[in-house]
């Protein structure tokens, strides 16, 4: 979960598109829900950013159904999910999202 305008998003943003090339053919997917409001400004990240992984955004920033669904108080927030759909952690940033994924896709 993020949005265009987070700064601690867009500086999470390097970590994730190494760590999307690292895992990819691990059967490691990045979903992007974004709570951005302004389509164009979203957009135009993921464009310049280079994010290569499916994105999605109801344009609703902090209405979104998304934030009372996962329970999100901040972003960026990370929710990582086996191929069986449960949810193995919650809010890994840097060094632990790494640790975490090296272990459960060794």
């Amino acid at each position: 979960f993020w949005a265009s305008w987070c700064a601690p998003c867009r500086k999470q943003m390097p970590t994730l598109v190494s760590l999307y090339d690292r895992f990819k053919d691990k059967n490691f997917e990045i979903v992007g829900v974004s709570f951005d409001n302004d389509k164009d400004e979203w957009i135009q990240y993921i464009q310049n950013a280079k994010l290569p992984w499916p994105q999605m955004s109801d344009l609703n920033g902090w209405e979104s159904e998304a934030v009372l669904l996962y329970a999100i108080q901040g972003i960026p927030h990370t929710i990582l999910v086996d191929p069986q759909g449960k949810i193995v952690a919650k809010d890994l940033k840097g060094s632990a999202l790494v640790k975490k994924l090296e272990e459960v896709l060794k």
